[in-house]
C-alpha cells in the first residue's frame, strides 16, 4: 500500500470507472435539465430578441453545454478523490458548489423570466466563483484546474454576450 504525498496511507480506488461516470452524468444531466427547462421561452421569447453578430447559431450549444458539464465533472471527481478528509478539498467542493448552483440559476434568471438584466445578475457573480473555483481546484489538483479554462472561457463569451443582448434590447 502507497503513501499519499502528507504521509496518510493511500487507499486504491475501487471501480473509478463508476464513480467518473456518476460524477459527470451527474453534471451533464443536471445541466441539461436547465436547458429543458426553459426549452419553450429559447423557442419563441430568445428568437425575437435583437442579438450581436457574434451569436452562434442555436445548434452551437447544446454540444458546447454538454461538453462543458463533462469537463467540470472530471475536474470535480479529480478533486473528491483527494479526500473529502482534507480541508482543501471540501472548500474547493464548496465553490464548485456554488459555481454550479449559479450556473444553473442562469437559464431560469435569462430564458424562464426573460431578462437578461437579471442573467447580467447571475453570469458575472458566476465568472468570478469559477474563478475562486480554479484557483482552489489548482491548490488540490492542477489538473482540474486546466479542465474548467474551456468553461471559463465559454462564460466570459456568454458574458459578453448577454451584455450585448442586454443592450440591444
Amino acid at each position: 500500500m502507497s503513501t499519499t504525498h502528507d504521509g496518510r496511507l493511500a487507499l486504491p480506488e475501487r471501480r473509478p470507472l463508476v464513480t467518473i461516470t456518476g460524477v459527470v452524468g451527474a453534471c451533464v444531466v443536471l445541466g441539461a435539465a436547465g436547458g429543458l427547462i426553459t426549452a419553450p421561452q429559447i423557442e419563441t421569447w430568445y428568437t425575437t430578441l435583437d442579438k450581436p453578430g457574434f451569436t452562434p447559431p442555436s445548434w452551437v450549444f447544446g454540444p458546447v453545454w454538454t461538453l462543458l458539464y463533462a469537463l467540470q465533472g472530471v475536474a470535480a471527481w479529480l478533486i473528491w478523490r483527494a479526500g473529502l478528509d482534507r480541508r482543501i478539498v471540501r472548500i474547493a467542493l464548496g465553490l464548485f458548489t456554488v459555481q454550479f448552483v449559479l450556473n444553473l440559476s442562469w437559464s431560469p434568471a435569462f430564458f424562464g423570466l426573460e431578462s437578461p438584466i437579471l442573467g447580467l445578475a447571475v453570469i458575472v457573480p458566476l465568472w468570478f466563483v469559477i474563478v475562486a473555483t480554479m484557483a482552489a481546484f489548482s491548490r488540490v489538483d492542477r489538473r482540474a484546474a486546466a479542465l474548467l479554462v474551456p468553461y471559463l472561457a465559454w462564460v466570459t463569451f456568454a458574458t459578453a454576450l448577454n451584455y450585448a443582448i442586454w443592450t440591444l434590447n
